[in-house]
């Protein structure tokens, strides 16, 4: 499989937005057109700070995507690099997607300056977390959330 990895244009929003429903179903998060719209609308405004990386096929099928954004790193003195999201069609993992959107993800990470790239995965997720042992280092942070009232 040959896999082209770019920034998304217009075109790309239904595309998109079919597998960002296929992330949402993975984690059992409910999705409508408001979240998606948002999402989008992120992606789309140069001055947010908010990146994709959509994966296509030799054919220009979408068949994967990684959000990620700067973060403060205030111990650092300096902003790195946080993955949010990453899909990849069931059908076409194990077919190099995943290498080429991490390596896509590594130039932009160094062209902003960002030392590192971090991300959280679900405890349950081991064919990706796999994937990561691979191409990363875990460290030994665990993750809280704490809900806000309303």
């Amino acid at each position: 499989m040959s896999i082209h990895i770019s920034a998304p244009t217009l075109k790309d929003k239904a595309q998109w937005e079919a597998l960002y429903y296929g992330y949402a179903t993975f984690y059992k998060v409910p999705m409508n057109q408001e979240i998606l719209d948002n999402v989008w609308a992120w992606i789309m405004d140069v001055d947010h700070g908010f990146y994709c990386l959509l994966a296509k096929d030799e054919t220009g099928q979408c068949v994967g995507f990684m959000h990620y954004r700067a973060m403060p790193s205030p111990l650092r003195g300096k902003m790195v690099g946080f993955l949010d999201d990453l899909f990849v069609e069931p059908k076409c993992r194990g077919n190099g997607v995943v290498e080429a959107l991490y390596e896509a993800l590594n130039r932009s990470a160094k062209d902003k300056g960002w030392p590192f790239m971090r991300w959280i995965t679900a405890d349950n997720n081991y064919r990706g977390r796999g994937v990561y042992d691979k191409l990363s280092q875990r460290t030994h942070w665990i993750t809280y959330q704490m809900p806000v009232d309303a």
